[in-house]
C-alpha cells in the first residue's frame, strides 16, 4: 500500500503573495475571519517538518508540496518524493488566489498522482518519533477515533463544523450507522472519551464529532464520494476567499469516512498532542526535547507572550532531535 503525505504551506513575506493578500482583505487584521497573520507566517520550523518524515516516516511514498506558487529556497525541489503543486493544478481558477485553507482542503483529491491513501498535514504538524504506516492506516483503512462532543454554540469553528453535520444528517441515520459498525463506535481504546457515544446512543442525530487536531489521513474516494454528495454546497462556498461562517471544513470528509465505516478503530489521542503556544510553550518545547508523542501541533497566536524567544526555544528543542539536514535540503 503506497501512502502520501500532503502538506500546505504559505509564504506570507513572498511579494505577489502580500498584493493578492492586501487586495482582497483590505489590509485589516481580523482573527474573526482568518485573516490574522498568525494564520500564515512561517517560523521556519518547514526544514523540521521534512526532516521528521525522512528520519521517522522513511516509507512514505511521496509528498504533495501545495503552496499559491512559492517554494523555499533551501528546498530540492526535484528530489524524487516530492511533487510540488500550485494552488492553480487543481483548484477551479474562478476561486483563486483563496486564503482560506478549508477551500485548498477540500480539492486535494484534484492532486494529480495523490495516492488512493494519504495523510494530510497544516504546516504545523510534525513528526517527531518514529511512526509506521499502520498508525495512519490498517486493513487499507485510515485509523480514527469516533467519538461525539459537545457543541458549544459561542465557537466560530464549530459553527461551521455544525455545517458538516447538517450534510451528514442529510445522507446518514445514526442509528443505524451506529449498529451497523457498532464494534467500531466502541472500541475499548476510546476509553471516557466514548462517553457522549453512551449518552447519545438513542438520540436520532449526529452531532459534532471529536476532532484531533493533527495530521489525518483519508481515502481519495471519501473526497469524491463527498463531492457527488455535496458539490453543490462546496462550490457555492468555494468563493470564500477567507474563513467565513458559512464553510464547510474538512471534517466533513472525516465524519463520512465515519460513517461509512471505512475507518479503523484508533485512539488518536494516545499519541498525538496539539500545543497552543499562547498558554503552553515550555510543555512544547519539552515535548519534542523528550518525544514525548508521535504527532504534535504547535498552534500559533498573535497574542504569544515574548514571540521571538519561544520560537528560538522551539527550535532549540527541534535541532536537538533532528540536528542532520535531510535529503529535501539543499
Amino acid at each position: 500500500m503506497e501512502i502520501d503525505f500532503v502538506i500546505t504551506w504559505v509564504d506570507m513575506n513572498d511579494p505577489k503573495w502580500q498584493v493578492d493578500f492586501s487586495k482582497f482583505s483590505g489590509k485589516k487584521e481580523n482573527t474573526k475571519n482568518g485573516i490574522s497573520k498568525a494564520r500564515f507566517r512561517d517560523n521556519g520550523f518547514l526544514k523540521y517538518w521534512f526532516r521528521g518524515v525522512e528520519k521517522f516516516a522513511p516509507w512514505v511514498h511521496k509528498i504533495h508540496f501545495v503552496t499559491s506558487g512559492q517554494k523555499p529556497e533551501w528546498l530540492v525541489a526535484n528530489h524524487p518524493k516530492i511533487n510540488i503543486v500550485n494552488h492553480k493544478d487543481f483548484i477551479p481558477s474562478q476561486f483563486l488566489p483563496t486564503f482560506n485553507s478549508v477551500v485548498i482542503e477540500r480539492y486535494l483529491h484534484k492532486i494529480e498522482g495523490l495516492a488512493e491513501h494519504f495523510v494530510y498535514f497544516n504546516d504545523d504538524f510534525f513528526i517527531i518519533n518514529n511512526v509506521e504506516k499502520e498508525r495512519f492506516f490498517r486493513n487499507g483503512l485510515p485509523c480514527d477515533i469516533a467519538v461525539f462532543d459537545y457543541n458549544p454554540s459561542w465557537s466560530q469553528w464549530y459553527t461551521r463544523i455544525k455545517n458538516n453535520v447538517k450534510i451528514i444528517n442529510r445522507h446518514f441515520n445514526k442509528k443505524e450507522v451506529m449498529k451497523l459498525h457498532h464494534e467500531k463506535w466502541f472500541d475499548n481504546s476510546y476509553g471516557m472519551k466514548a462517553r457522549w457515544n453512551y449518552l447519545l446512543w438513542f438520540y436520532d442525530k449526529f452531532i459534532t464529532l471529536r476532532t484531533p487536531h493533527n495530521a489525518q489521513p483519508y481515502l481519495k474516494s471519501t473526497f469524491t464520494e463527498v463531492w457527488a454528495a455535496a458539490g453543490k454546497e462546496l462550490t457555492e462556498t468555494s468563493s470564500n476567499k477567507f474563513r467565513a461562517l458559512t464553510d464547510y471544513t474538512p471534517e466533513l470528509f472525516r465524519m463520512w469516512q465515519i460513517c461509512k465505516g471505512n475507518f479503523f478503530p484508533y485512539n488518536t489521542y494516545s499519541d498525538t498532542k496539539m500545543f497552543p503556544l499562547m498558554v503552553r510553550p515550555k510543555q512544547a518545547e519539552k515535548a519534542i526535547y523528550q518525544q514525548e508523542y508521535t504527532l504534535i501541533c504547535l498552534n500559533d497566536n498573535v497574542h504569544i507572550r515574548n514571540y521571538d524567544l519561544v520560537m528560538r526555544n522551539i527550535r532549540h528543542s527541534f535541532q536537538h532531535i533532528l540536528p542532520e539536514k535531510s535529503s529535501f535540503e539543499l
